[in-house]
């Protein structure tokens, strides 16, 4: 029965990990084919109407204005942060600034989480440091090129942090609505952006449907990784969702065919290891 409440939180942060994954893939890539606000603008409109379709569609309990106001706030943040780590996305390398996001966007919630919710046990302590080692092996490289974007990474981290921990603070509401008003609050700072620079123009029609497909994919991440939160610990869900940079970097070797090195293929086995012990 205990396993089985473990697999719970580990199933949803895992989902998450392949939605969010493609999807920042996705938005790296329309990027380079439009603005970046202007992509997460779309991204956030479109997530913003699946979740509030999904969310109606199932009749799902509306939030309290606590964890609304949270919601948004957390939605501010990460929608924020979305809109700077794809523009890192789109002038960098794929398989170096999504890890580095990733890392620094994880660790301020899971210390934070430690700190409010109690010691995890030494055996889920070491799946978070064999994770964050798994993480740091994916990001590096090794003939010096691809730093650009870096510095915009790390910025996007900070606001992914804060995302996370808004998240947490908005409370055991509705998954779908949850996600529904995060989306609102990131297309209000992409959207006054966009208005502000006129950059309404500044994209290909193909970038505009992958922007979608990637909002879609954005959105479903964010649901799964609520429920994460909701039905475990805070830092267990946090840490698990932060390996999506093994699925970009993937997509970005199959598709892109950027180049893959073999402390790649070890940071990915070891993410892959560190999966059943933070999951205990």
């Amino acid at each position: 029965m205990a396993l089985s409440h473990e697999l719970v939180p580990t199933g949803f942060s895992l989902a998450a990990v392949f939605a969010w994954g493609a999807s920042d893939f996705l938005g790296g890539y329309a990027s380079r084919r439009g603005n970046a606000f202007l992509v997460t603008t779309i991204a956030h409109v479109s997530g913003l109407i699946l979740m509030c379709t999904l969310a109606s569609a199932t009749h799902a309990p509306f939030l309290s204005r606590h964890s609304l106001a949270w919601a948004v706030a957390a939605g501010t943040s990460g929608g924020t942060a979305l809109a700077i780590f794809y523009r890192a996305l789109a002038v960098g390398r794929m398989g170096l600034t999504a890890p580095v996001a990733a890392l620094l966007g994880a660790a301020i919630p899971t210390a934070f989480g430690m700190l409010t919710e109690g010691f995890p046990g030494t055996v889920r302590v070491s799946g978070f440091l064999l994770a964050g080692i798994g993480i740091w092996l994916i990001s590096r490289t090794e003939d010096g090129s691809g730093a650009e974007g870096i510095g915009l990474a790390a910025l996007a981290g900070l606001g992914f942090a804060g995302f996370y921990m808004g998240m947490r603070e908005a409370g055991d509401g509705s998954a779908l609505w949850l996600a529904t008003f995060t989306r609102t609050g990131g297309l209000i700072v992409t959207g006054m952006i966009v208005i502000l620079t006129r950059s309404f123009r500044e994209i290909t029609p193909a970038g505009v449907r992958w922007g979608m497909l990637a909002g879609c994919l954005d959105a479903t991440g964010t649901a799964l990784f609520v429920r994460a939160s909701q039905t475990g610990r805070l830092d267990a869900a946090v840490v698990l969702t932060s390996l999506y940079p093994a699925v970009t970097v993937l997509l970005a070797r199959l598709i892109l065919r950027e180049h893959f090195t073999r402390w790649k293929a070890v940071g990915i086995f070891a993410a892959m290891l560190a999966v059943p012990l933070i999951a205990g």
